[in-house]
């Protein structure tokens, strides 16, 4: 008898990130994991709040990206905020680190998610910190919308 697998739908967002910045270009790329880690990714027991990515010669790094330590792994157990590898092909590095030479531009992870074959992948984007006055009229404009959900119902 097969034992039917419940689909385990994980889906980690970096919330912050649209509100703090403009996003410009999407990636999706493959991490480089240890065992443990990514036993807490499919537990949920991860935080892209203060995660960035950086550029070192033909390879992209995400720094401070949180992944819990796994309870049951003991002393095999990894570091919770170690510097993790991205897998994206030269072409979309090339671009991407020529792209954030630019002024005002940076690379955030915004989702952290299993795809169908049980890959963890991460969706990182190139994008320009917004202004204030931006921000200002994001929530006015998030405060207009939720007035006329109100009014329909």
């Amino acid at each position: 008898m097969k034992k039917d697998k419940k689909p385990n739908i994980i889906n980690i967002k970096n919330k912050k990130a649209a509100f703090e910045f403009e996003f410009l270009e999407k990636f999706v790329a493959g991490i480089m994991l240890q065992g443990s880690e990514i036993k807490s990714i499919r537990e949920g027991k991860a935080s892209l709040q203060a995660a960035y990515c950086i550029i070192r010669g033909e390879e992209i790094f995400v720094r401070d990206m949180h992944i819990s330590p796994y309870k049951q792994a003991s002393h095999y157990n990894h570091e919770p905020r170690r510097e993790r590898k991205l897998l994206l092909t030269k072409r979309e590095i090339r671009k991407l680190a020529s792209k954030s030479q630019e002024k005002g531009l940076t690379i955030i992870p915004v989702r952290l998610f299993i795809n169908d074959r049980g890959l963890a992948k991460l969706e990182i984007v190139l994008a320009r910190g917004k202004k204030l006055h931006d921000k200002r009229h994001d929530i006015k404009e998030k405060d207009l919308k939720r007035d006329l959900e109100r009014i329909k119902f």
